[in-house]
């Protein structure tokens, strides 16, 4: 290891996440203060039918602004079962149940500074059940594209969610891999 950790302390709790301090020592003897924030796996599902794509669009306090972005979340527990998380957050956000999951991998969210796995599933055979949001997603509304609109809006800028662009990349790449096949 490159990093050793010398001693870690809570600084922050709540019901999403954690923030610890590390005190830590680099290989060449140096030592200096890592701040990490902790959060348990979430999902991000593709939801296509045929040519079309369903996304959300909710207001993200963070950057003061309402954003498009594929369904995704978490559900604030240890030891989740993924594909059951991806299911329930399609669900909750959406409405849609799907007859198909494909589990397409895993990627980590900004592992700079926080300890968070985002499992990427592709869900198809899509049918409309009733959403069940979550009180934090009062105002989330559901859209849905064309694949090409869908790409454009991430060319152009309109969707720059990080989890959506990298989870669109990670599909375009099994589906080039589908096809080679």
């Amino acid at each position: 290891m490159t990093i050793r950790t010398l001693s870690s302390r809570e600084i922050y709790r709540n019901p999403w996440l954690r923030l610890r301090e590390d005190q830590i020592e680099r290989n060449n003897g140096t030592k200096g203060i890592y701040g990490v924030i902790d959060k348990d796996d979430c999902a991000v599902v593709i939801p296509l039918n045929g040519d079309q794509i369903y996304l959300v669009e909710q207001f993200r306090y963070t950057i003061q602004q309402r954003a498009l972005e594929l369904p995704q979340g978490g559900w604030e527990a240890p030891d989740i079962v993924p594909e059951e998380l991806a299911r329930g957050e399609l669900r909750e956000e959406t409405g849609l149940v799907a007859t198909s999951m494909t589990y397409l991998g895993t990627m980590w969210i900004a592992y700079g500074f926080a300890h968070q796995k985002q499992h990427v599933f592709l869900a198809t055979g899509l049918e409309q059940a009733g959403t069940d949001p979550d009180p934090e997603e009062h105002d989330l509304t559901l859209h849905t594209f064309t694949v090409d609109q869908f790409e454009q809006m991430l060319l152009d800028g309109t969707i720059q969610d990080v989890c959506t662009l990298a989870a669109w990349g990670l599909y375009k790449l099994w589906k080039g891999k589908q096809i080679s096949l």
